[in-house]
């Protein structure tokens, strides 16, 4: 339980102060959080009841959509809320094709320059941008980064302290090369996000939703883990699921299920 973190998009319904109780109350010590969940009540605040409760947060998500036109200020922003949260990592979803767009080398070449430009403002917040690639079928609407060897290519003209990269279950099950490619970003200095969720099937008409907790799909969860370990990294692991059918669970029982799946599968 050490390493056991709750990525709040897990429990989206569950207000935040809440969910801090519950953390709190069953051993956990450790959040990722949302910058949508933060929206309503306040960055500092935010930071302020997760610091008095001693929790600490691990990763903020969201950066990135490099697509939008407002993007450099938008990451800035993201930058600077993060630092005020005392997380070290913000996660980077790159986005997905300009609209009316069909140049996919030259959407990924966009995100290479974004994050050039932002790898200043981050080195002097003391934040690290962590590029996640997310499964091919979300390339079209929302990333353009579909595998950990692309995410690594983008982060390698940076400072490893600058630039990393998320491993993310669900999104990497699938590739027969990641293991290799965890390796590689062990290698390099990577690695600044490791998010488990399960791939659960038949998945939903929203399939962005068709997340399980650990044990409920098919996915090796534990060779994820031990694969990450042996790549040097000695981080917290996020539980991230984005499903209906659990953010319509009360946040206690989904996060007790959460933990137990993560001593069961994950550990």
């Amino acid at each position: 339980m050490k390493r056991f973190a709750l990525n709040s998009a897990t429990t989206r319904r569950w207000p935040l102060p809440e969910l801090v109780a519950g953390c709190v109350d069953a051993g956990v010590a450790a959040v990722g959080l949302w910058r949508e969940d933060l929206a309503a009540y306040g960055v500092a605040p935010a930071a302020a009841l997760v610091r008095d409760a001693g929790l600490t947060v691990t990763s903020l998500c969201r950066g990135g959509f490099f697509d939008a036109p407002d993007w450099y200020d938008e990451n800035r922003r993201a930058i600077d809320e993060a630092a005020t949260l005392g997380a070290p990592v913000l996660v980077l979803v790159s986005g997905g094709l300009p609209s009316g767009g069909r140049d996919l080398d030259a959407a990924r070449a966009h995100v290479g320059e974004a994050l050039g430009a932002l790898v200043p403002h981050a080195l002097a917040a003391g934040v690290r941008l962590a590029v996640e690639p997310l499964h091919p079928m979300f390339c079209s609407d929302r990333c353009v980064v579909a595998s950990l060897g692309q995410a690594l290519d983008l982060a390698a003209p940076h400072p490893s302290e600058a630039v990393g990269v998320v491993v993310d279950t669900y999104h990497l099950w699938w590739d027969d090369q990641v293991w290799t490619q965890i390796a590689r970003a062990g290698r390099e200095g990577r690695i600044a996000c490791f998010q488990v969720a399960d791939w659960v099937t038949p998945l939903p008409a929203g399939v962005l939703l068709g997340r399980g907790l650990p044990g409920a799909g098919c996915v090796e969860l534990r060779r994820f883990r031990e694969a990450v370990d042996a790549a040097g990294y000695t981080g917290p692991v996020e539980v991230e699921v984005f499903a209906e059918q659990v953010w319509r669970r009360p946040g206690r029982e989904v996060l007790d299920e959460a933990i137990a799946g993560y001593r069961t599968h994950v550990a």
